[in-house]
């Protein structure tokens, strides 16, 4: 599946995508969830990702490099991920070409993250944290 999207299956390109939809789940809940709740989900994520770093057996210097590079590049996706609600088809397009390293129609996956954000606003935060959610949107 994630051949599809990306054009290595690594974990820097399965990371971009849970970065896209990490960014629109923020997008969705921080208004309505307090701070604390937010930080410590954001906290989290991110914890998870430097631990996954290390299973792969990078080091301590090139954990903090790595970490540096990816959480700049989810504050990139996230400040055009505010702005999807404005963009047409075609930014959308680009959107995703620019991160995802393709440069083929993403169609189904413009598809696929504007049902992801619909579905996102029809739940709760709540819902997502105590696993009760079939996802199927």
């Amino acid at each position: 599946m994630f051949s599809y999207f990306t054009k290595n299956d690594d974990f820097s390109d399965r990371l971009i995508i849970f970065l896209i939809h990490f960014g629109f789940f923020l997008k969705v809940y921080n208004s309505k969830v307090s701070k604390k709740e937010m930080q410590n989900v954001y906290d989290c994520i991110f914890k998870n990702i430097e631990i996954s770093l290390r299973e792969i057996g990078y080091g301590d210097a090139s954990i903090n490099k790595k970490m540096k590079i990816y959480i700049n590049l989810f504050y990139s996706i996230m400040k055009k991920i505010d702005n999807w609600d404005n963009f047409n088809f075609e930014k959308k397009n680009v959107f995703f070409c620019d991160y995802l390293n393709k440069s083929l129609n993403m169609d189904n996956l413009i598809e696929y993250f504007d049902k992801y954000y619909i579905f996102l606003t029809n739940n709760t935060f709540n819902s997502f944290l105590k696993g009760v959610i079939k996802a199927k949107f």
